[in-house]
């Protein structure tokens, strides 16, 4: 039967300009700093992305340079179809509204899954876009990916993810915790993804739908941790 939805999120941000924010949503760098994999960006084209493998276009349909972006729609031989579309507002003294309306269409009808973990990851990506126009604005990061072995357990790897950020519980928003030797505060956790920001990187673990754990972290600064330091830190979970 197939499932269509869309979801709605809008967002205040004080001392944060539309460029700013235009940079962040509509340049291949600004998108590197908060979303996944690589990303380039074919002014008023198309919206291009690279992450373990898939390397997704998106046609631009909309192109009114900080004020209103929107990109894909495309429809897959099988129905499926994402659409995203980005409103920037700007407001007196010196804050902008940030618009998101994401939509489209799952096939078939064991979409649950499917859906529930692109809720979770979507969510996921909102609250990183915030908190890098909160934190980081005019900032670019080195965007680091790096998938997990394969988890047998979830609930397990997840305890020992908590424990290892020093929780002996689930994570919530404004806990400190200490990850990979730096300390950090969760800025948003639901039960398949944990954000941390630091004075200088977001790190982000995801549950992947492939079955295994995924790092997406975002580094403003110079870093000696790189994929394979981060490969063997999850590594240690299972």
């Amino acid at each position: 039967m197939g499932h269509a939805f869309e979801e709605v999120n809008e967002i205040e941000l004080a001392g944060v300009t539309p460029e700013q924010v235009w940079d962040a949503i509509a340049t291949g760098p600004g998108i590197d700093s908060w979303f996944m994999g690589r990303n380039e960006v074919e002014p008023g084209a198309a919206v291009k992305g690279a992450f373990g493998g898939y390397e997704p276009r998106h046609g631009v349909t909309a192109w009114e340079p900080g004020k209103r972006l929107a990109y894909g729609g495309e429809q897959a031989p099988d129905g499926r179809f994402m659409a995203y579309e980005f409103l920037i507002e700007g407001r007196d003294q010196g804050s902008t509204v940030l618009r998101m309306v994401a939509g489209g269409f799952l096939p078939g009808d064991d979409w649950h899954d499917e859906f529930e973990a692109m809720v979770a990851g979507g969510t996921m990506f909102w609250r990183t876009l915030a908190e890098y126009l909160r934190h980081f604005a005019g900032r670019v990061a080195e965007p680091v990916t790096v998938f997990g072995p394969e988890v047998a357990d979830w609930p397990a790897l997840w305890a020992a993810l908590h424990r290892k950020l020093g929780l002996d519980r689930s994570p919530s928003a404004g806990d400190e915790v200490d990850v990979d030797g730096m300390r950090g505060v969760v800025y948003y956790a639901n039960s398949q993804t944990v954000g941390i920001r630091t004075p200088d990187a977001m790190y982000r673990f995801f549950q992947g739908n492939t079955g295994v754990l995924i790092a997406m972290h975002h580094v403003f600064a110079d870093d000696q941790r790189d994929e394979s330091t981060w490969a063997s830190w999850m590594g240690d979970l299972t």
